[in-house]
């Protein structure tokens, strides 16, 4: 009987100590995978969506809206600009590939942000040009960003640094937009210059 017990508890402990070895592998796995996220609005968001998707380090970009205050707003809503929302993108990056920094020097690059509520011939609030932040950490890197930026821009620089309180995620058709619907108009005469501009940058950045 107590050979039989004492197989039991040994047989426990083994499992015990292979549950918390397995548990401590995915915990140090997740650690060593760990992405943060960074939230920015450059007027449309199919355009942001696009180039920031190029970028290397990125794990992923998603479209949609933050800086209002309207709770679970829709695209119709957001195009009134009676939300207080502007059209924004989350991207989600790897620090050990890209930096916070380069996601904002890509920032200034992606779009003007010395056009008030406006990218080209998209005019309202929801367009403007907007950083939100989610820690001291990011604001100041924003901040820093801004003037360094302002530099290279003859006119003021009219982006807005603010808190990130919400991001609520657009609808399905908006995610992905460019590389589903490239030969649409729009994508066509305005994001594709874009992308093609973006593209030949980071290969001239690439090459030896």
């Amino acid at each position: 009987m107590h050979k039989i017990i004492h197989v039991l508890i040994t047989s426990v402990l083994v499992l015990a100590g292979t549950l918390s070895g397995n548990a401590q592998t995915k915990v140090m796995n997740h650690s060593t995978n760990a992405t943060e996220l960074a939230t920015l609005g450059g007027g449309c968001f199919w355009c942001t969506e696009a180039i920031y998707q190029m970028l290397p380090g990125v794990k992923s970009v998603k479209s949609g809206y933050a800086g209002g205050q309207k709770e679970n707003p829709t695209y119709k809503e957001v195009c009134t600009g009676q939300t207080g929302h502007a059209e924004v993108i989350q991207v989600e990056y790897d620090p050990k590939v890209v930096s916070y920094e380069k996601i904002l020097e890509t920032f200034w690059e992606a779009h003007d942000p010395t056009t008030l509520n406006r990218q080209g011939n998209d005019s309202g609030t929801q367009y403007r040009s907007i950083i939100l932040y989610s820690s001291p950490a990011q604001k100041a890197a924003a901040e820093k960003s801004k003037a360094e930026a302002q530099k290279r821009f003859a006119s003021a620089i009219t982006t807005e640094i603010v808190p990130l309180s919400k991001f609520y995620q657009a609808e399905d058709y908006h995610q992905d937009f460019y590389r589903t619907n490239p030969n649409q108009g729009y994508c066509r005469a305005i994001i594709r210059p874009k992308v093609e501009k973006f593209e030949k940058k980071l290969k001239e950045h690439a090459a030896p």
